[in-house]
């Protein structure tokens, strides 16, 4: 006999979307489930985990309201401050602007903020994977055995292809999903300006997409790529691109080639926006599983955060019979939807400028540092539109 349990709300995956949502519906005084399929949260690292600074986010999305963990965490979850973003054009121009935020301890960051939510109340059950959901019954199976859970509600924050959102038909259809594909080394004995971000683009090296590093201490840093395979050269596989990239490339080559590779961290990134719906009347979607990530740069943890702290809101007070489940949707897109839906255009727009280095450099010529910073967070000044229209149109 499988035991049973039941609690108002289960959270299925533990990174920061369904951490914040599990902390915030504890908070709220629901009673929690948090569930991850692996055996140490945050291990292994899924993400490069640039976090901007909360002023730098507040500033760029007005209307949102931050969790305090995207405010405040500890310094042992800092691997490296950063002040300053470099943007490196196909032709090496440098374009760079002020920004502040950390290089984050992935690991350990996923940790505090599972740790935060179990504080708070929530249960947290690790390496323990969801075989089957069935209206709110979700069974589980790990290494606690098996388990039929009853729940109220069903938050899915289990990542790019969620299991919750496809029993739940909440899943974009195939033909509308869109994929980055991110593969990127740990390294050391590198020489990098330890305080900057740095981009390159260029279609030889990451076609539909860019290549990054990012410092990781003195000599220490993440470099990787996202590239869209339907934009790749036949054949070519993303660690070519990267191996390229980190050989070849004129200004990263040099400073990557006593390079030691000490981690390999591969994953994807939805690059499409969020689905219609992103809630039933008994589940909803919040993260990467919602496609809460800026096309334009694929950042994900401030979004996912927010709308995690939306989520496990809202799910509390549905629990106690004070809202529908439906207003989720409501909620988190009022706080950022519309710069979600805008960094999608922004990208779609890029797409066919990116097929030539020759439109790229053009394009970056007439966006100016200011605007680089804004358009990465989901915003498209006016002017850059009517620019980057034109130079698509010129390309036809």
């Amino acid at each position: 006999m499988i035991p049973e349990a039941s609690y108002d709300v289960v959270v299925v995956g533990a990174g920061p979307a369904g951490s914040t949502s599990a902390l915030y519906a504890a908070k709220n005084g629901a009673s929690v489930l948090l569930l991850d399929k692996k055996r140490e949260i945050g291990s292994p690292i899924q993400c490069a985990g640039f976090l901007p600074d909360a002023s730098e986010v507040q500033a760029l999305l007005r209307e949102a309201r931050l969790p305090d963990t995207l405010k405040n965490y500890p310094d042992s979850c800092v691997l490296q401050r950063i002040d300053t973003q470099r943007i490196v054009t196909p032709n090496c121009n440098i374009k760079e602007f002020a920004v502040k935020g950390t290089v984050l301890d992935r690991r350990r960051y996923d940790q505090f903020l599972s740790e935060q939510a179990a504080r708070a109340g929530a249960e947290l059950m690790i390496k323990t994977r969801v075989t089957k959901i069935e209206g709110t019954t979700v069974e589980t199976s790990g290494v606690f055995g098996k388990y039929r859970i009853k729940a109220k509600a069903i938050i899915g924050a289990d990542g790019p292809n969620s299991l919750v959102a496809k029993s739940k038909g909440l899943a974009l259809k195939p033909e509308s999903r869109e994929n980055s594909v991110a593969l990127e080394y740990q390294i050391r004995n590198v020489d990098i300006d330890p305080s900057s971000l740095e981009m390159y683009f260029g279609k030889d090296f990451v076609p539909g997409g860019y290549a990054w590093i990012f410092p990781e201490g003195q000599d220490r840093a993440n470099v990787g790529i996202g590239i869209r395979s339907g934009m790749a050269e036949k054949g070519v596989s993303a660690k070519e691109y990267l191996h390229r990239f980190m050989r070849d490339h004129p200004l990263a080559g040099p400073k990557l080639k006593n390079c030691i590779i000490m981690n390999v961290i591969a994953g994807i990134i939805p690059v499409n926006g969020a689905p219609e719906r992103t809630a039933t009347e008994n589940t909803l979607i919040v993260g990467d599983a919602a496609g809460h990530i800026f096309a334009t740069n694929g950042g994900g943890i401030p979004p996912a955060m927010i709308a995690g702290k939306v989520a496990g809101e809202t799910a509390a007070e549905f629990a106690a019979g004070e809202c529908r489940l439906e207003e989720y949707d409501r909620r988190w897109r009022a706080q950022f939807g519309s710069a979600l839906e805008t960094s999608v255009q922004a990208r779609k727009l890029m797409d066919g400028i990116m097929k030539s280095d020759m439109l790229m450099n053009a394009a970056f010529k007439l966006i100016s540092p200011e605007q680089m910073k804004v358009m990465q967070c989901g915003k498209l000044p006016g002017p850059v539109k009517l620019g980057l229209q034109a130079l698509t149109r010129g390309k036809k």
